[in-house]
C-alpha cells in the first residue's frame, strides 16, 4: 500500500511568492522548493507545512513504508477557481504516483476546505495540522498585525479601499472642496465593490497591462483612446457651461440640455477609439475585422436620434406641467434628424450584411491560391 504526504498551498503563495511550478511532486523536488521558498519569505507559515511534510515522508520511508511527498497550488483569489487548480493538480499527482491514500499536511483550516476533493478521489487516512511554535515576542499582537498587513491577499482586499479614500479625500481638500470630498468618497467605495463584487479586477489588470504594452510597442488605439478621453472631458465641460443651471430652471430641463449638448462628444470619441483599435487589428494580426465596421454606423445614428429626442423634448417640456408642447416632435429638425439616424444604421446594416458575405469568399480565395503556391 503506497501512501501519499499531500501538502496543501491553497492560496499559491509557492507559485506568487517563490515562482515554483506546481505540483512539486518527489521528495528531491519538495525539498529544493522549500529551500527555494524559504528565501523568499522565511516567515510564512506554508514553510513549515512543507518541512513537516518532508519529515513526515522521511518518518514513513525509516519505518519501511512505500511513501511518495507531493505539494499542490491553487490561486490567490482561493475559491472556485483555486479549488478547480487543486482538482486537476491532485489528479494529476494521483496519476504519476500511482498512491493507495493520503496524509493531508495542512497549515490552517483555509486548506482543509479542500479536504472533501481529496476525498472523493482516493482515501485520507489522517490530517496532520502544522502548529507553528513562536516565541513571546513574535507573539505580539503588534507583530502579528504587520505580518497580516504585509500579505498580498489583505492589502488587496482592506488596505486598497483606505488608500483610496485617503487619496481622494486629500485630493479634494487640496482643491478646497472638501464639502464635496464626502461624495467622491462613497463614489470611489462604490465603484470599488462594484468592481469586487463582478470580480473585474482580472479585466481591469489585463487593460492596464495592455496600455503599458502599447506605449512600448506604438499601438495607434493607445493614443486615440487618450484623444477619445480627452473629447469626452471636454464636451462635458462645454456641455455643463452651455447648461442654464439657474434655479428658475427645471432640472430635467437642464439634464435634456446637457444630454443635448454632450451627445456628439460621445460619438466622436467612439469614432476615434474604434478607429485606432481596427488599425491595430489589422497591423497586428495582418487580416481586416469586419465588425468594427458597423460601430461607426451605430454611433452616428445614437447621436443623431439622441440629440433630436433630447431637444424635442427639451422644448415640448419647457411650460410643463402647463402646457405640454407636441410640435417640436413634428418639426423639420426632429423628422431630419431622426430619419438620417435611421438611414445611417439601415446603411450601416445593409452594407456590413454584404461585407459577411464578401470577405468568407476573400479569405478562401486566398487560401486557396496559398495552396497552388506550396503545391508548385
Amino acid at each position: 500500500m503506497k501512501i501519499l504526504i499531500l501538502n496543501v498551498d491553497r492560496d499559491d503563495d509557492f507559485g506568487r511568492k517563490a515562482k515554483i511550478k506546481s505540483p512539486i511532486i518527489g521528495i528531491r523536488n519538495n525539498i529544493e522548493a522549500a529551500s527555494k521558498f524559504g528565501q523568499s519569505d522565511p516567515e510564512d507559515s506554508d514553510l513549515n507545512a512543507i518541512y513537516y511534510a518532508i519529515s513526515l515522508y522521511n518518518q514513513l520511508k525509516n519505518e519501511k513504508k512505500d511513501a511518495e511527498i507531493a505539494t499542490i497550488c491553487g490561486h490567490i483569489n482561493v475559491g472556485l477557481k483555486s479549488d478547480d487548480l487543486l482538482s486537476k493538480q491532485l489528479e494529476e499527482v494521483i496519476e504519476k504516483t500511482k498512491v493507495d491514500n493520503v496524509i493531508l499536511v495542512s497549515d490552517g483550516a483555509e486548506d482543509e476546505y479542500i479536504l472533501p476533493i481529496i476525498q472523493s478521489r482516493i482515501k485520507v487516512n489522517s490530517i496532520s495540522r502544522v502548529s507553528v511554535k513562536q516565541s513571546q515576542e513574535l507573539e505580539d499582537k503588534y507583530y502579528r498585525n504587520l505580518k497580516i498587513l504585509d500579505d498580498e491577499k489583505v492589502q488587496k482586499q482592506f488596505i486598497l479601499p483606505i488608500a483610496l479614500v485617503l487619496i481622494v479625500w486629500a485630493v479634494f481638500v487640496l482643491l478646497g472642496l472638501s464639502a464635496s470630498g464626502f461624495g467622491a468618497i462613497l463614489l470611489t467605495l462604490g465603484l470599488y465593490l462594484f468592481v469586487r463584487v463582478f470580480r473585474w479586477e482580472k479585466r481591469i489588470e489585463r487593460a492596464w497591462g495592455e496600455f503599458k504594452s502599447g506605449l512600448l510597442t506604438g499601438k495607434l488605439s493607445i493614443p486615440s483612446y487618450i484623444l477619445a478621453l480627452v473629447v469626452i472631458i471636454t464636451f462635458i465641460f462645454v456641455a455643463y457651461y452651455n447648461t442654464d443651471l439657474s434655479t428658475e430652471t427645471k432640472q430635467y430641463l437642464q439634464v435634456l440640455s446637457f444630454i443635448k449638448n454632450v451627445i456628439w462628444g460621445f460619438v466622436i470619441a467612439g469614432i476615434i477609439a474604434v478607429f485606432g483599435r481596427a488599425v491595430d487589428s489589422h497591423v497586428k494580426d495582418k487580416k481586416t475585422y469586419w465588425n468594427y465596421w458597423l460601430l461607426p454606423f451605430s454611433f452616428l445614428a445614437l447621436g443623431f436620434i439622441v440629440f433630436a429626442v433630447s431637444d424635442a423634448l427639451y422644448k415640448a417640456l419647457i411650460n410643463w406641467p402647463d402646457n405640454f408642447n407636441t410640435g417640436p416632435f413634428s418639426s423639420i429638425t426632429f423628422l431630419g434628424f431622426t430619419f438620417t439616424g435611421i438611414m445611417i444604421a439601415l446603411i450601416g446594416s445593409i452594407t456590413y450584411g454584404y461585407i459577411k458575405e464578401i470577405h468568407p469568399i476573400e479569405e478562401k480565395e486566398i487560401e486557396q491560391k496559398t495552396t497552388i503556391v506550396e503545391n508548385n
